[in-house]
């Protein structure tokens, strides 16, 4: 049995933290495999050292001094290997850099060397050893990430190594050249390693104890989730849900290895779990709520509508044309609707109109701008009589009008269109509604 744990920046800011990782580690000899991030911000006021590197690297394209501001970031891993008692060196690492630096290695190179710097103190902190993200790690010649070829090479490499820590966030391309991943870095790095081991669970610990229902700049102190599918994760993060990127959900998803979300400030707390499937029911019918403002919807109008073949298509060719992408589509007998995104829709606005009017020949067509939309996401929403009534009651009592309701076939998700006004209102009274009522 072994676990792969993940450790972000804010996990690893400074020797303190550190620390703290250290001790969950040892507690649990299973956890064997580390992905560590770059240091993190210690305080409001602090910088990333991310994002130190990326200001170091933008004076090297400038063809400026690049030199203080590269020891400053050598001086917050000294503070960190000192206040951890280590004699460890990174004065040949920060040569090699600033020569790569000065041979233009690129701002990817730039961007890893946090992690990469970070895996060297962890991996001296703990005793384990150390495997470099780019021998094991590949990208393709296009920068797509090559999975196979990971997946083969790093399960032989980690089949030898009974303790590793491997940087997070990057990997090479076939000519050596460094590549980061786009998005989720560092979670993408642990759930490739949680594939390649055959984990028993990927651990990925952060400053907060799991997901939340609601966000908590709107809803004071929203419930944790204790246990969340893969499918409702997709849910609420494609509606803006600040929770792990579908990149780093891919790869454990497909291997079926559980991911359970953990906070290194309270290491104690249980945490979110996010599973494949669960015959444990969620102590209320929803999951999570989850919205976006900035929407219009496109109301189109015409007798019979129902009976034209292909009508839909006609209109959806419209958007298509002028290189915008809809979001929902509800539709009645003789209407339909498409909600698109404002920003991206307002610059074309008339031009999408005149290409429905040419292609599916509407009555009428209106627009309404400022809506935002909300998802309440749950599996137990299926086995639940009355979930949309409810939704409908608790937005009647508080005032707020629907502009749209929207309900997949598979029971798991409603859509509720509302004006951006009504936004946060709106999340407020479903959260009553099913967590603090719970009627």
């Amino acid at each position: 049995m072994n676990k792969v744990v993940k450790f972000g920046g804010s996990s690893l800011a400074s020797a303190e933290q550190f620390s703290k990782v250290g001790k969950i580690i040892h507690a649990d000899k299973e956890r064997r495999y580390v992905v560590p991030s770059a240091p993190g911000k210690r305080n409001a006021k602090d910088t990333k050292v991310t994002d130190m590197l990326y200001a170091c690297y933008e004076l090297v394209e400038a063809e400026e001094d690049f030199r203080v501001p590269l020891m400053k970031i050598k001086d917050r891993y000294d503070t960190i290997i000192n206040g951890l008692n280590l004699k460890l060196s990174l004065e040949e690492e920060f040569r090699k850099i600033s020569e790569n630096f000065k041979n233009k290695a690129g701002m990817d190179y730039a961007a890893s060397r946090g992690e990469y710097l970070n895996g060297m103190v962890m991996a001296d902190y703990l005793g384990y050893e150390f495997v470099d993200a780019a021998e094991v790690i590949f990208f393709d010649e296009e920068g797509e990430f090559d999975a196979e070829k990971t997946n083969a090479v790093l399960s032989e490499r980690l089949l030898k190594a009974e303790r590793a820590v491997i940087p997070g966030f990057y990997g090479a391309m076939p000519d050596g050249t460094i590549k980061t991943f786009s998005r989720g870095g560092s979670d993408v790095t642990g759930s490739i390693v949680s594939r390649a081991v055959h984990a028993s669970c990927y651990e990925n610990w952060t400053d907060v104890s799991g997901f939340l229902i609601a966000d908590p700049r709107i809803i004071k102190n929203p419930k944790p989730i204790k246990t969340i599918t893969y499918r409702e994760l997709r849910e609420l993060s494609y509606m803006g849900a600040s929770v792990l990127h579908e990149d780093a959900v891919f790869p454990v998803r497909k291997a079926g290895i559980p991911i359970n979300i953990r906070n290194t400030n309270e290491p104690d707390d249980e945490g979110t779990w996010i599973v494949e499937s669960t015959c444990h029911q969620s102590k209320y019918t929803i999951t999570g709520i989850a919205g976006k403002k900035g929407f219009v919807s496109v109301n189109i109008d015409k007798d019979m509508m129902n009976s034209e073949v292909g009508f839909g298509r006609k209109v959806l060719s419209a958007f298509e044309e002028n290189g915008i992408s809809f979001e929902h589509m509800p539709s009645g007998i003789d209407t339909m609707t498409v909600f698109v995104h404002q920003p991206e829709f307002e610059g074309k606005e008339q031009a999408v109109i005149s290409a429905i009017h040419r292609l599916a020949k509407p009555d009428s067509i209106e627009l309404e701008g400022d809506l935002a939309l909300i998802a309440v996401v749950g599996r137990g929403m299926k086995s639940t009589r009355g979930t949309a009534g409810r939704i409908f009651s608790a937005l009647a009592h508080a005032n707020i009008n629907v502009k749209m309701i929207d309900q997949g076939s598979s029971e798991l998700n409603i859509i509720i269109g509302v004006s951006n006004a009504d936004f946060e209102s709106a999340i407020r009274a479903i959260y009553d509604i099913f967590v603090e009522t719970q009627l």
